[in-house]
């Protein structure tokens, strides 16, 4: 997916001009806004409905608070419960403080990732490309043991038992073809299955879950 609108927020400037720069030279036709308050980002969101959301999760309310974690999460949960197609990539050093948000971040539709700020850049325009792409990327400190909803075990159990595509599969569960793909891609974060080049994810995600014991 090419992005043509992304809003990036971060209190410090100098790191927010540089995330900013090195997102213009992976996307340089996409309009971006900038925001160093959660304020201000949420009405860079009402305006102009972007197609990408990176921001760092210690922010301040407003120009005059302190930044601290708990002001990221209460700007993302709104942002879940308001956008749930919205694509989002946060960076932080304490992805830990996430788990509190975990059922939220499991039930989001959009792309949904997570980059350390000491990454580098390719492998933050990796987890923003992998965002776009509607999958999900969280750390280990949030997968800590495997833990599955029955939709995506059935998910699991129509596609490499019964050999059904997506289509087929959203009409059995009476789902849309979107919450299916939706469900592929918990499973995937779940099961550390990402893209790698000259791999078939499906296939991937069949070997893991097998090894798993999901499936037979």
């Amino acid at each position: 997916m090419t992005p043509s609108r992304i809003v990036v927020v971060d209190d410090h400037a100098l790191i927010l001009r540089g995330t900013v720069t090195s997102l213009e030279g992976q996307y340089p036709e996409a309009q971006f806004m900038t925001a160093q308050t959660a304020e201000e980002a949420m009405q860079h969101v009402h305006q102009s409905q972007p197609d990408l959301m990176m921001m760092d999760l210690s922010i301040p309310q407003a120009a005059q608070d302190k930044a601290d974690a708990d002001t990221g999460l209460q700007l993302l949960r709104q942002l879940m419960q308001e956008y749930p197609t919205l694509n989002i990539v946060v960076q932080t050093a304490f992805p830990q403080a996430l788990i509190r948000l975990k059922p939220t971040i499991n039930n989001h539709e959009g792309g949904f990732a997570i980059a350390s700020k000491d990454l580098s850049t390719q492998v933050m325009l990796q987890r923003v490309e992998w965002a776009l792409q509607g999958m999900m990327f969280t750390p280990k400190e949030m997968r800590t043991g495997l833990e599955f909803k029955p939709e995506w075990l059935e998910v699991l159990t129509l596609a490499f038992k019964d050999g059904l595509q997506d289509r087929a599969i959203s009409k059995r569960m009476h789902l849309s073809e979107r919450t299916v793909r939706n469900y592929w891609t918990r499973v995937q974060d779940a099961l550390a299955v990402y893209p790698e080049e000259g791999k078939n994810i499906r296939i991937q995600t069949e070997i893991r879950a097998r090894e798993e014991g999901l499936i037979d």
